[in-house]
């Protein structure tokens, strides 16, 4: 099922030392990116949960947020790095003293610090990672709903593009012959007047009608679009990621229409071209939101 780069899941975990919540959001990027923000005594889990979401997300910027609340019976006393303390504590008598002004330094003024007071690791801390890694679960459950839900319309506006995109090809294909027909007949027209009534060299004329017709073939860019349909199609209802496909095939469909318009010598193939070329960056713009 396709999935959308986009969307947003929360999840939560609870056990006897507190509660884990965990928010994940995700929007477009061409390549994998995981970003991870959680309390520090969580950052030895850092790998397992960064594990966690790659499995799940495979194409896009994915950014997740770790919270822990303690249960109310848990008191959770800070360490304080009594050499940090001390450290600051001289730094302010030193600034006192060489501008003169009153030493009297605040408790709370040292205890402010930066890294004064650390937070306190327990030695249970290990056991809580099923409880995160529950949470996180969750979350991207969550977060896949929501992807699945965006994908599914992504899917159904790519199908009917492709349909009308087909449509436009066809008219080229029923168009195509007549361009060297009527191209026939005005070389013909064109001749006889600028030769007066003079005969006509029949087998000159057929060859210049051929040389057009070669210059103006679209066969091949015609059978090539219809395969690169097919595969569009079939990739569409694939299990797996395919952003990276359409895209891909998103490239080929303008390769093959350029071409199309480079060769074309006449004015309704031209407009269709120009109609196909805006269907094709509607679609190209859906598929850059597609996992």
């Amino acid at each position: 099922m396709i999935c959308s780069m986009t969307g947003y899941g929360k999840g939560e975990a609870s056990g006897e030392p507190g509660r884990c919540i965990v928010e994940v959001k995700t929007v477009n990027n061409r390549y994998g990116e995981v970003s991870i923000k959680m309390p520090r005594s969580f950052l030895g889990y850092e790998h397992e949960v960064r594990k966690a979401v790659a499995t799940r997300v495979k194409r896009g910027k994915a950014d997740l947020f770790v919270q822990w609340e303690p249960t109310q019976a848990e008191v959770v006393v800070p360490s304080v790095n009594h050499a940090v303390a001390r450290g600051y504590k001289q730094a302010f008598e030193a600034l006192a003293h060489d501008l003169h002004v009153s030493a009297e330094i605040p408790l709370a003024l040292i205890v402010s610090q930066r890294n004064v007071l650390q937070e306190s690791v327990s030695e249970e801390q290990s056991d809580l990672l099923p409880l995160v890694l529950q949470a996180v679960e969750r979350a991207l459950d969550s977060l896949d709903q929501m992807r699945r839900r965006e994908g599914e319309a992504l899917r159904i506006d790519l199908a009917e593009r492709r349909r009308e995109l087909s449509g436009l090809v066809e008219q080229v294909r029923v168009r195509a012959p007549q361009v060297t027909a009527e191209y026939h007949v005005k070389l013909q027209q064109r001749l006889a007047k600028l030769l007066g009534g003079a005969e006509l060299d029949p087998q000159r004329l057929a060859q210049e009608v051929a040389l057009l017709a070669d210059r103006c073939d679209i066969t091949e860019e015609l059978v090539r679009l219809e395969s690169h349909f097919s595969q569009f199609d079939d990739a569409l209802d694939l299990k797996e990621p395919v952003g990276r496909k359409l895209d891909f095939l998103m490239q080929e469909f303008n390769r093959e229409v350029n071409t199309i318009g480079s060769k074309a010598n006449d004015a309704a193939v031209t407009s269709l071209v120009v109609q196909m070329k805006a269907e094709l960056e509607k679609m190209r713009e859906q598929v850059q939101n597609i996992e």
